[in-house]
């Protein structure tokens, strides 16, 4: 079983989350599926000191900074097929919202990269499932958004404490056609028709233990859909 995971780059403020991203990759080996990294060759949106959140003058690559995650193993997005893949997770992080599309300057009406769009749609088309983790979901509402399927989702709770202002993001995801539900951090949301799993993580305020456990549970639900 191949399991894809989108990165989109090596940091919580500029790229992938790195916890979620590591979490993910031994969740897949310890259900003895493969995980195959993938990324963009290109450059993300800005760097930021994750120090003191100042953004920094100077530019990174996507791809070589999702290696540093993946051990050097990460495949250009370009040159992966759906039906290569059994699955796809994509971890949370600001790389979501700035790399692969546009939702942190725009909010909903962000675009997103439109290879990203390219890979999860042609997913979806030929029944593949995706779980996306944390911010996440925001990819998987813009790629299917103006289309016949309206992913059910979950980007958190606005009834449990989260450094996010959760209500707005799931007011964001139903105006780009999904239909959202309220999870915790010890929850998921599963999306039995359209294959879509999604988890808080660290949409909440959570500690490591927590999403360790939120993402075990989604990469369990991945592989009881396949």
């Amino acid at each position: 079983m191949k399991i894809g995971v989108l990165l989109s780059g090596c940091g919580v403020y500029d790229g992938a989350e790195i916890q979620e991203a590591v979490l993910t990759l031994l969740a897949i080996e310890e259900i003895g599926a493969e995980a195959i990294c993938i990324s963009l060759d290109e450059d993300q949106y800005h760097v930021i000191n994750h120090l003191t959140g100042d953004e920094l003058p100077e530019r990174r690559n996507m791809m070589i900074e999702a290696a540093r995650i993946a051990r050097g193993k990460v495949v250009e997005i370009s040159q992966v097929t759906p039906g290569e893949l059994d699955a796809l997770v994509i971890p949370g992080g600001f790389g979501s919202a700035k790399n692969f599309s546009k939702w942190a300057f725009s909010g909903p009406e962000g675009e997103i990269h439109p290879k990203i769009k390219l890979l999860l749609v042609n997913l979806v088309n030929i029944g593949k499932p995706i779980a996306a983790l944390c911010v996440s979901p925001i990819i998987v509402a813009k790629a299917l958004e103006g289309s016949i399927i309206h992913p059910k989702l979950t980007i958190g709770s606005d009834k449990e404490d989260s450094p996010y202002d959760i209500s707005a993001f799931s007011n964001g995801l139903e105006s780009a056609g999904a239909i959202t539900e309220m999870k915790t951090v010890r929850e998921i949301f599963v999306d039995q028709e359209n294959l879509i799993i999604t988890a808080p993580c660290y949409m909440m305020n959570a500690s490591i233990l927590d999403v360790r456990k939120n993402i075990r549970t989604a990469i369990e639900a991945l592989r009881d859909i396949l």
